[in-house]
């Protein structure tokens, strides 16, 4: 996290006992908004210290940075905290399909020291099927898209395949999107963006996106819509 903010305990708590007696003692029901908390007692970054410079002798006493004043303005919050990727993936509540095996001489994916490339996958459905025809065709650009979040899905089952665990990835560094398209069809980002939005909902806006290319291809192998091939680091 790069940008800090500060906000003292002492008014935190004075705001959430006024609230709390407004409740009636009930701290969960509390109608004070984060962005009210914000707009009341965050200070912007530009004034606020680093983390490099975050010692008692600078900072005020009682103040705490951004990632502590929840804990400190709502106490029955304080087990709060950031999902891995793994329980990212299955707040979701999507299935993943079965991992595929090689189709040719290559392997689906590669460790190499701390980065693990995975081959060009294909968007294999739940069944084991595929997701085929052409984008501007047969397929517009909305079921082209769903087409890349099943290649996604699939990405992430050869993952958890091989790695045991999603929680083993710490960030996406590339995508590589090839779509079936009509020479006319423009939207290959827009399809694309359907892996992207997937992988940046499992590991977070920061570690989810990474570089990408996004390319119209006269043909992919059987007459798939999509197929994705990407670069993660290990964590």
């Amino acid at each position: 996290m790069t940008d800090w903010y500060r906000i003292t305990n002492d008014e935190a708590a004075d705001r959430n006992r006024d609230h709390g007696q407004r409740k009636h003692g009930n701290s969960r029901g509390t109608d004070i908004t984060l962005l009210h908390l914000l707009r009341d007692h965050l200070v912007p970054a530009s004034r606020s210290p680093s983390r490099e410079s975050c010692s008692p002798a600078i900072l005020p006493r009682h103040s705490v940075v951004f990632e502590d004043f929840v804990s400190a303005a709502f106490p029955h919050m304080e087990n709060l905290s950031v999902m891995s990727a793994q329980q990212a993936f299955a707040a979701l509540n999507l299935a993943l399909p079965p991992a595929p095996k090689p189709a040719g001489v290559y392997k689906p994916c590669l460790i190499d020291g701390r980065h693990v490339y995975v081959s060009g996958h294909l968007p294999v459905l739940p069944d084991g099927s595929l997701i085929t025809g052409r984008v501007g065709r047969d397929l517009d650009k909305d079921a082209g898209k769903a087409a890349a979040r099943q290649v996604g899905l699939t990405i992430l089952a050869t993952l958890s395949a091989s790695l045991g665990s999603l929680d083993k990835i710490k960030r996406v560094i590339k995508v590589l999107g090839m779509v079936n398209a009509t020479d006319d069809f423009g939207d290959h980002p827009f399809v694309i963006n359907g892996c992207s939005e997937l992988f940046s909902a499992v590991w977070g806006p920061d570690h989810g996106i990474g570089v990408r290319s996004a390319v119209g291809v006269s043909s992919l192998p059987g007459n798939i819509a999509v197929e994705i091939e990407a670069l993660f680091e290990l964590a």
